[in-house]
């Protein structure tokens, strides 16, 4: 049999640490030490708990050439058959071809190592953020001050301030004004649908190719309103739609070149619990009018940055350009936005139907008519949004 390690692989000596009341009365700190050695493979997704013994296998057998099994130690022969069976190690035969398939896919992805393990393994199943606060009791400002002690400082002084040049403060204009008014909304009015032309309005100005290139045949790069890594705009709008006149509730993939809306299948769940858990239980953003998924698809940055160090990062770059823009449009427009990164991104990606490495949901952005009243708090300390109590 012939058989090679997975094509990217980290080992982690993890320790964690427990109260030990039996230690603490005996003389000592009080604490029993946990000691594991956990395999991260990207291609598989989760944690692979391993012994020494299976450290030092898979440390000796090539990740890129085929090593044949008569070549292995005797002994080590239950310790490999196991290793091929949870995918860590890839056999040529046909009985492994579910895990050589998956692990084949990563190296024609050109990941980057590192940017691929950390793209697999913070993705999240079914995390509910709201509970996590209130399980760590840092709800309020002054839980959160108690909780985890003082902060960082608000403002960071360097370089020599005897020397500093004060610099003018500008007058205002209708653009500052705008960006001042640029406040993440946290208080949708589902009762007012959001008229078609609005949203296609933002959409366009937000997501939609607003030029093409054709360098070469088959080579085409997009313009769009925001900045992307290399000009090739990897990013896909993925839409949860809720309260759009003229729309039908459910999934739609937005093209941006045809500026088209295409509907998906209809999810396992209801669409509104579909929404609940995709930005983790955060009630406040899930029903938003329109909710868009912001997909990179791996591969087209890949192209040209190969197993480049900094491809992931050019790749959330551009996903923060996105919102930006989308949060400057939906308040020149009237409207609220938000972003969040507190997501819940296995059962988002199954409901898309998107392939696990080659595409993921990096980030929700939404946007929608702002309700009349504030039921969740928002940050406007300049009461731009929101009218102080005392007014």
């Amino acid at each position: 049999m012939l058989l090679r390690r997975c094509a990217v692989l980290y080992i982690e000596p993890r320790e964690t640490l427990d109260f030990d009341l039996t230690s603490l009365l005996s003389g000592g700190d009080g604490l029993s030490v946990q000691r594991q050695w956990l395999a991260l493979a990207p291609h598989i997704g989760e944690e692979v708990e391993i012994d020494v013994a299976a450290c030092a296998l898979l440390g000796n057998i090539s990740a890129h050439t085929w090593t044949d099994t008569k070549n292995l130690p005797e002994e080590t022969r239950l310790l490999w058959r196991r290793l091929l069976k949870q995918g860590l190690l890839i056999g040529k035969g046909r009985e492994h071809a579910h895990w050589r398939a998956r692990d084949e896919r990563l190296r024609e992805l050109y990941w980057h190592p590192l940017g691929a393990t950390l793209q697999a393994f913070t993705r999240w199943q079914d995390n509910d953020s709201v509970q996590a606060i209130e399980d760590t009791g840092t709800q309020t400002v002054p839980e959160m001050r108690q909780v985890l002690g003082p902060p960082p400082p608000e403002s960071y002084v360097d370089g020599d301030d005897e020397a500093g040049i004060d610099l003018p403060w500008a007058t205002g204009n209708s653009f500052d004004e705008l960006l001042l008014s640029r406040v993440t909304c946290r208080n949708f009015d589902i009762a007012r649908p959001l008229p078609l032309a609005m949203f296609s309005q933002l959409m366009q100005r937000v997501f939609a190719a607003q030029d093409k290139i054709e360098g070469a045949p088959d080579t085409t790069f997009l313009k769009k309103t925001s900045p992307s890594g290399g000009g090739l705009h990897p990013v896909e709008a993925y839409c949860l739609l809720q309260h759009v006149e003229g729309v039908a509730p459910g999934l739609y993939h937005y093209d941006c070149v045809r500026h088209r809306l295409a509907p998906l299948s209809a999810p396992a769940m209801p669409l509104e619990e579909l929404a609940s858990v995709g930005v983790a239980y955060q009630h406040w953003f899930a029903n938003a009018h329109a909710m868009v998924m912001l997909v990179p698809r791996f591969d087209r940055t890949f192209w040209k940055y190969r197993q480049h160090m900094k491809g992931y990062r050019v790749i959330a770059l551009e996903s923060g350009h996105l919102s930006q823009t989308l949060y400057l449009s939906a308040t020149e427009a009237g409207l609220g936005a938000f972003i969040t990164a507190a997501i819940n991104e296995k059962p988002l990606e199954e409901a898309l139907g998107l392939q696990p490495m080659s595409q993921g949901v990096m980030a929700i952005c939404g946007f929608g008519w702002r309700g009349e009243v504030m039921d969740t708090t928002e940050l406007d300390p300049q009461n731009r949004i929101w009218q102080s109590a005392d007014a």
